[in-house]
């Protein structure tokens, strides 16, 4: 471990969650918008899981059920729990980078249009997702890791990984939709930015093409959750 294990044992303190105890390290780095924390759950080793977050207020703290940020992160801090050990990278890398302005301005621009957020924010003069995964994914080789279980549906993440030598197996996070929001934007990441989802045999159904990653389909959980009603279709108003 070559990040400062001094420094991580600085921090060493037991989190409650849903009811049981666990032991979390943490560490702060700075790198503009794709800033974050790492937090070291338990004693981790090679082949440990890792989530790989980029924050979202509205799922993550304010429990929204637009999209399917706040239910991955849950969903991970589970399976890490679960383990007793892993690592999350919690990046500060709201909107996709954008910032929450930025974002909110896209989410209002998809509500005049019926357009997605990927189209709104090109419409703004916005990059659809300008994140970089690099500085967190250097903490990941500070730890010392080789290899690695990557939490995620986003196969750009798994890329950043891999890019940095650090052998990855993927484990999408099966979530399901909680509302027609949530279920457009699920779309919208499997056409945009080829995002994998449980299930998924659509004409974007993404493969890994490198021999240092592999990918690990679940299965989504046999109740069906939230299901959309029947509803008149939107009109769509110009974007002033």
């Amino acid at each position: 471990m070559t990040l400062s294990a001094r420094g991580l044992d600085e921090t060493e303190h037991q989190l409650t969650r849903k009811g049981r105890e666990m032991t979390v390290r943490v560490h702060e780095f700075h790198a503009g918008r794709d800033s974050g924390t790492l937090l070291v759950f338990g004693e981790i080793a090679d082949g440990c899981l890792v989530r790989i977050h980029s924050r979202c207020l509205y799922g993550d703290a304010l429990a929204s059920d637009d999209c399917d940020c706040g239910p991955e992160l849950d969903l991970a801090m589970d399976q890490i729990q679960n383990e007793g050990a892993g690592v999350l990278l919690y990046l500060e890398q709201e909107g996709r980078g954008a910032g929450l302005t930025a974002k909110a301005r896209g989410l209002r621009a998809s509500e005049l249009t019926g357009d997605d957020t990927f189209t709104s924010y090109a419409q703004l003069g916005l990059p659809a997702d300008s994140r970089d995964y690099g500085p967190g994914v250097t903490q990941l080789v500070q730890l010392g890791l080789t290899r690695i279980r990557l939490l995620t549906n986003n196969p750009e993440k798994a890329e950043a990984v891999r890019a940095a030598g650090i052998h990855v197996v993927v484990l999408p996070l099966a979530t399901r939709a909680r509302s027609a929001r949530a279920r457009s934007y699920l779309d919208a990441k499997r056409q945009h930015r080829k995002h994998w989802f449980a299930a998924d045999a659509g004409p974007w159904a993404p493969t890994l093409a490198s021999p240092e990653s592999t990918l690990v389909m679940p299965v989504l959980p046999d109740d069906s959750g939230w299901s959309e009603p029947a509803e008149e279709p939107r009109k769509r108003r110009r974007l002033r």
